[in-house]
């Protein structure tokens, strides 16, 4: 687990506390087979209400982690920065493996520019933050599925 806590601060906003919680929290990330489902794991997936043919769409379930999606939505307050990478973060990225590096480079531009053009839509912060922070959930799991895979073989 400790290359996955370091894969992990590969990504802006999350150090070795931030990373070991959501390792400690979630364990394998390989046990979800998709990231939609580690999505609703941790509860940020919108709830549903079908009626025949019909489905509403509501607010986020919570039914999942509360403890991981509160450190989830901690590390979204930062995509609204400039998109920069501090001294300790690129450190961090050049022990990693380059694949590692290239998921969570790209991961930094869509996250930055979907919190504003959510925000310019006129959505409250909440459910910005929330709809980035699932995002985010999307690109850890691919970290951690990478970092895993890699491990076993």
């Amino acid at each position: 687990m400790r290359k996955v806590v370091a894969a992990l601060q590969a990504f802006r906003g999350i150090g070795k506390v931030t990373a070991m919680t959501i390792v400690a929290e979630v364990g394998q990330l390989s046990r979800f087979p998709t990231a939609r489902q580690s999505m609703g794991y941790i509860g940020t997936l919108p709830s549903e209400h079908p009626s025949g043919e019909t489905i509403r769409w509501g607010g986020i379930t919570k039914t999942g982690n509360a403890h991981i999606r509160r450190i989830i939505i901690e590390v979204v307050w930062l995509q609204r920065h400039k998109q920069m990478l501090s001294q300790a973060v690129k450190l961090r990225q050049e022990r990693l493996d380059p694949e590692i590096q290239e998921i969570a480079l790209k991961a930094m531009h869509p996250l930055h520019d979907r919190y504003f053009r959510l925000t310019a839509r006129g959505k409250s912060k909440q459910q910005v933050v929330t709809a980035v922070g699932r995002e985010l959930l999307g690109f850890i799991w691919a970290i951690g599925i990478l970092v895993e895979r890699k491990n076993a073989a």
